[in-house]
């Protein structure tokens, strides 16, 4: 079994019993200003206006980037190879509780035409891009802890499809544990981190029962990542 993700540091933290704390924006915040505020907030919330002075640019969260459809196309092709393996609670590196995972080189011509737009979208002209795509599925009591990708397997680029469920996505400054950013994965969703969002921050997908953004709960239920990542420069 392969696994691109290596943790580099893990960081064990409670969540804030305060989820109001994240609640620092609305459409009307002083803070935000612009057209681009209504989208955003949809997504991105943190601890700080500068904390998130610090990733924009290089966090991103397309809602809906992909239609039903194309999700159970997917799902349908994954699916037939996840089915024959076990969910794992204990991973090689303490990075993820509750999974099983594999990797594809050949997909059907739908799926395909998905990943075209995901790559498209996502990573620079002209980028070296990992041929195998990371399939990562989480069972509803599985988590992913704080960690960062080592650069000995991934470039600069991270961008996944959210299939069967919302989650919440945290990203955590390496030297500022206080200060957080999270982002709304909404389900057929893409997001993308690029640059300091990949190596500075530790990222983290968290628990149901941890489960809040912007004070509001979001539902953890069995969730598929659909990973393509660039290769290290």
């Amino acid at each position: 079994m392969t696994l691109l993700i290596r943790v580099s540091r893990q960081i064990q933290r409670k969540s804030l019993q305060n989820t109001s704390l994240y609640r620092i924006f609305s459409e009307s915040s002083a803070l935000r200003k612009g057209p681009e505020c209504t989208d955003e907030c949809k997504w991105l919330c943190g601890s700080s206006e500068e904390i998130l002075s610090a990733v924009r640019g290089q966090v991103e969260v397309r809602q809906n980037f992909i239609s039903e459809e194309e999700e159970n196309a997917l799902f349908k092709e994954v699916e037939a190879g996840l089915r024959k393996k076990r969910y794992e609670f204990d991973h090689w590196d303490d990075a993820i509780h509750g999974y099983r995972e594999t990797e594809r080189l050949q997909w059907g011509a739908a799926s395909e035409n998905i990943l075209r737009r995901v790559r498209t979208v996502a990573f620079p002209e002209g980028s070296p891009l990992l041929g195998p795509v990371h399939v990562l599925d989480l069972d509803k009591k599985g988590y992913i802890k704080p960690h960062i990708d080592s650069v000995k397997f991934c470039g600069s680029t991270i961008a996944g499809l959210s299939l069967l469920s919302d989650s919440i996505m945290r990203l955590v400054p390496e030297n500022n544990t206080t200060d957080r950013v999270d982002l709304l994965l909404s389900r057929r969703s893409l997001y993308i981190l690029r640059d300091d969002a990949r190596f500075k921050f530790t990222h983290e997908i968290l628990k149901d029962e941890e489960s809040f953004f912007s004070g509001q709960k979001v539902p953890r239920h069995r969730r598929i990542s659909v990973i393509c990542r660039n290769l290290p420069m």
